[in-house]
């Protein structure tokens, strides 16, 4: 029986944030990631598109109870894609795995009117440093597009509900990379 898994490649790569099972590193090809935004919510998310000239590193997880339709609930404004052959992934028995993309009649480029939460930046990042090193979070942060999105900074307040608290040294990392960026903040 092939089981179902599931490709993150967000705050999911922070394990202190889910509870999924048999989560390992995997990495998809053909993809990267974006910031975007719907009407559904007033903040950016990370989605993944298609793009053949890139590859992002993330994890694969085991699909509770092989249940895609209690996942698809939880991720509404995604759509399912089957990406079996486009992961790379150290399983050696049959399994499919699925990306979420957000949905193309509402999914938008991030934009002025809905900033990335840094407090859910800071969650996907710890989770980048944690799972694949320094290097890992360069390349999120060079396999992510729609950083001309603000920033909300809001560290010491946070929104997002699985807000982590940072070490001084992953705090400083995030605000490296995203003075490299020039990112604008906003509060």
């Amino acid at each position: 029986m092939t089981a179902s898994y599931f490709f993150g490649y967000g705050s999911l790569v922070n394990h202190s944030t889910n509870s999924y099972e048999n989560a390992h590193p995997a990495r998809l090809n053909g993809w990267r990631r974006q910031w975007c935004h719907t009407d559904l919510r007033p903040i950016a998310f990370l989605t993944a598109v298609p793009d053949d000239s890139c590859a992002i590193d993330g994890i694969i997880a085991h699909v509770p109870g092989d249940d895609w339709e209690a996942l698809d609930a939880r991720e509404f404004a995604y759509t399912r894609v089957i990406s079996t052959p486009k992961v790379t992934h150290p399983i050696t028995d049959p399994i499919e795995i699925a990306v979420y993309t957000a949905r193309h009649d509402i999914g938008l480029p991030a934009d002025m009117r809905h900033p990335i939460l840094l407090s859910y930046l800071d969650v996907v990042v710890q989770g980048y440093l944690h799972e694949f090193g320094e290097q890992g979070v360069a390349d999120f942060f060079a396999t992510t597009t729609g950083w001309d999105a603000p920033i909300l900074h809001d560290r010491a307040d946070p929104q997002y509900p699985r807000h982590r608290v940072l070490t001084k040294d992953e705090t400083a990392l995030v605000d490296r990379h995203l003075a490299a960026l020039n990112a604008k903040f906003t509060s």
